[in-house]
């Protein structure tokens, strides 16, 4: 298999670092099982503090790998996909070593959801964010449960059914990212130095008063998104969606 998500360390710091640049780093089920692994290499590394993760190419993660899912019957993959989804953002949250997203370049879809799981996000004035699920027949369904608590309620309202891109500046404004600068990198290395002097436990149990709500959440409705992201999944306009979106052109919509 293919190294789709590379791990480092660097002191007390652990870099997961996307790299699967050939589908703007889609979260394909080998990828998500990358990112599992380094998590809990991460956890299991008694010296680091802080895990900063990356990407490589201009986009730090395009959501699901719409063309890896083509390639099988949908109704096969459409629960999996969900429920890998839903154990991904879960692993950041539960994570008891604090998370920054570094992002210097574009996130759409799923991506978002990564990102509202992550505990700081720093992002490039040039990173661009859009949330395209409703023009391909499908919802932010799962991810909303990431993003809800974290942006304004009516920048959620705007951005869940325009798919519209809005930039960094807007994304720190309503609250999904913390940090929008040009510095991306001395930004994430000053916050990591910070997070640095905290203790593990210190740290662990305060990362876990921020994230209780949310883990409370999925506990309520992680299970009944999951089958909504499905049924979305395999219904005829998502079907429609995708593969307008993989050939290019404009959806036929039937209703």
């Amino acid at each position: 298999m293919s190294e789709l998500v590379r791990y480092t360390v660097d002191g007390n710091v652990a870099r997961l670092t996307l790299d699967s640049p050939h589908n703007r780093n889609a979260l394909s089920t080998a990828l998500v099982e990358q990112l599992h692994g380094g998590l809990r290499k991460a956890r299991e590394d008694a010296g680091v503090r802080t895990v900063v993760l990356g990407h490589t190419g201009g986009t730090f993660c395009a959501g699901a790998d719409l063309r890896e899912a083509a390639g099988r019957e949908p109704g096969e993959v459409a629960v999996d996909r969900a429920r890998e989804l839903t154990g991904t953002l879960r692993a950041v949250l539960e994570s008891p070593v604090p998370v920054i997203a570094a992002i210097d370049g574009h996130v759409r879809a799923g991506g978002l959801g990564l990102v509202g799981a992550c505990d700081i996000v720093v992002a490039g004035t040039g990173s661009t964010f859009a949330l395209t699920e409703a023009r391909i027949g499908v919802a932010p369904s799962i991810i909303s449960m990431t993003l809800l608590p974290k942006m304004t309620p009516r920048a959620a309202g705007r951005y869940f059914l325009t798919g519209e891109k809005f930039g960094a500046q807007e994304a720190e404004r309503i609250g999904l990212v913390t940090v929008a600068t040009d510095d991306v990198e001395p930004t994430v290395a000053e916050l990591a130095a910070q997070i640095g002097r905290g203790s593990p436990q210190g740290l662990a149990a305060s990362k876990a008063l921020t994230t209780a709500a949310l883990l409370r959440a999925f506990d309520r409705d992680a299970a009944a998104l999951t089958e909504q992201s499905a049924a979305l999944f395999v219904s005829e306009e998502a079907r429609e969606g995708m593969l307008a979106f993989l050939e290019k052109r404009p959806p036929r919509w039937a209703g």
